[in-house]
């Protein structure tokens, strides 16, 4: 398994897989939705965040963000992002992704291979993106970003400890002769259906629940037995806050984007998104309980969200499912002339 880092993309292949066992991940810059207890519609991508390799700054770095390897990317505090899932082919993909080793779909401990009781990974490409935690059926909770050991964060309401920050993913791909057997039809009637960085656990990112959005997480549809866990690609993204995006790289992270307020009232879109032919997964109990920026924040007496006002009169467009896709061929028997 390789993982690059492309335009800001992490590309994942798995050649020894199969040579259509490609996908690629990117992490879009977004609105904040408002964390006010209502469910919203998607919010519009924004561009991707910078990624770099965190082997190129590692001596300016602690030993434990260099032991992790990976990527790091720059967030700053109270706001969001949602994952992009890409391809070159139509190769499917079980994905796991988790916040502070927390999984994202079921609130539990990282582990290193595939649940389905509960199902603790994404299927690729059904799954078109990721806004946040699974909190209920079709419901998540956007990903923001908030300092670690302040209480905000996902990891540190679920174990008690705010030792990991970041994310963690990881990429399974179908085995090979279950991916050459439905693309052959043979499947076709089976169940398919330099700062100051000497803490930098204190210092760093995490992410936490914010608002309300609808969103549904898809059932695996293949089965377990139709991925190859031999085979896994593991990254680690650290989240370096704006001041230390800029001592670490040289860089100016990317501008703060609109709030949802301000985007709204310029009549900009709002998204929907349905894919009838899956069925979603219902929430996690462990994330449904877990306590969002604003509750937190309220707990403690901190605005820890600015500009979380309630929207109204949003306007939603529903998006298509674009996909590559089959065409039906006429008949040999048809006249193009009749």
């Amino acid at each position: 398994m390789m993982i690059y880092l492309e335009h800001d993309q992490l590309e994942i292949g798995c050649p020894e897989v199969h040579d259509q066992a490609r996908c690629s991940i990117s992490f879009q810059r977004t609105l904040r939705i408002p964390d006010d207890g209502r469910d919203y519609p998607l919010s519009p991508g924004l561009g991707c965040f910078p990624l770099r390799h965190l082997d190129d700054y590692a001596d300016r770095l602690p030993d434990e963000w260099v032991r992790r390897g990976g990527v790091i990317m720059p967030m700053f505090q109270a706001k969001a992002m949602w994952l992009n899932f890409g391809g070159f082919s139509a190769y499917p993909f079980a994905l796991k992704i988790a916040t502070g080793k927390i999984c994202a779909i079921t609130g539990e401990h990282w582990i290193n291979h595939l649940n389905t009781d509960p199902q603790d990974y994404l299927v690729l490409p059904e799954q078109p993106w990721l806004d946040g935690y699974c909190v209920d059926k079709g419901v998540i909770r956007q990903f923001v970003a908030m300092p670690l050991g302040k209480g905000y964060t996902v990891e540190e309401q679920v174990r008690d400890s705010a030792q990991h920050g970041g994310l963690q993913i990881t990429a399974y791909p179908m085995k090979a002769e279950r991916y050459e057997a439905m693309r052959t039809g043979r499947y076709s009637e089976m169940d398919m259906a330099p700062m100051a960085m000497q803490s930098p656990q204190e210092e760093g990112m995490g992410l936490a629940p914010g608002g309300r959005m609808r969103q549904e997480i898809y059932e695996d549809d293949y089965g377990l037995d139709a991925w190859d866990q031999r085979h896994p690609a593991r990254c680690f993204i650290t989240i370096a806050n704006s001041a230390q995006w800029m001592a670490i790289t040289g860089e100016r992270p990317p501008i703060e984007p609109l709030t949802a307020q301000h985007y709204t009232e310029t009549g900009l879109p709002w998204y929907d998104y349905y894919d009838a032919d899956h069925e979603a997964v219902s929430g996690s109990d462990i994330l449904k309980s877990v306590k969002s920026v604003a509750q937190t924040g309220k707990e403690k007496g901190e605005t820890a969200l600015p500009d979380n006002e309630s929207i109204h009169g949003t306007q939603v467009v529903s998006l298509l499912d674009t996909r590559k896709r089959k065409v039906r061929e006429y008949s040999a028997s048809e006249s193009l002339e009749s």
